[in-house]
């Protein structure tokens, strides 16, 4: 993670731009992880005030009456797309639009867009050309390893479930005969946990 920062460390004034955007998606993750999450926020070269600022105003901006829609907002705080192209799902079209994120310089962040620009999904994904993680037991799921389509495809079949909170995601699956389930926050691995049989 070196050289995240490619504008100055994010304060509690000024515009709201990727580095406050990479201190909201850390105040999840460290619901989870909070070891890693308080490395990279100091990689950030931010406090924990100025993550909780961050993040207030992030809130805000979703909240607020006058919002854009959550496209536009993402738009305003990331700035124009590394990438933009139409995806189809099942019989719906949609744009896929990915950010780079320099906490992870492997990873992107992902919107999937409708026509009438409503946000249908936003998580972290594998950038294009990227080697994923070899995934072939429970063990191989170290938390920010892997993503929710990479545990997916290497334990499949898998049985989606409710996640607690908007921004997390949980699969169930079987790995070498063992019932486990993967946490997700935005995306990204935070643990996993042996299910009950």
């Amino acid at each position: 993670m070196d050289s995240v920062t490619a504008n100055p460390p994010p304060g509690t004034r000024g515009p709201f731009g990727p580095a406050a955007f990479q201190l909201v998606l850390l105040r999840r993750m460290a619901d989870f992880q909070p070891d890693l999450a308080d490395e990279a926020r100091r990689k950030l070269g931010a406090s924990l005030a100025e993550q909780r600022e961050a993040n207030r105003r992030w809130q805000a901006m979703v909240r607020s009456p006058r919002s854009r829609g959550a496209l536009a907002r993402y738009r305003s705080v990331l700035g124009p797309p590394e990438s933009a192209e139409p995806r189809r799902i099942g019989d719906l079209e949609c744009e896929a639009l990915l950010w780079p994120v320099p906490l992870w310089p492997d990873l992107r962040f992902e919107v999937l867009a409708a026509p009438d620009g409503a946000v249908w999904n936003e998580w972290l994904v594998r950038a294009p050309g990227a080697g994923g993680p070899v995934l072939e037991s429970a063990d191989d799921l170290r938390p920010w390893s892997a993503t929710v389509d990479e545990v997916a495809r290497a334990f499949a079949p898998v049985r989606p479930m409710e996640g607690t909170a908007p921004t997390r995601w949980r699969l169930a699956f079987t790995a070498r005969g063992m019932p486990c389930v993967a946490e997700f926050t935005y995306g990204l691995l935070q643990r996993v946990s042996v299910a009950d049989a």
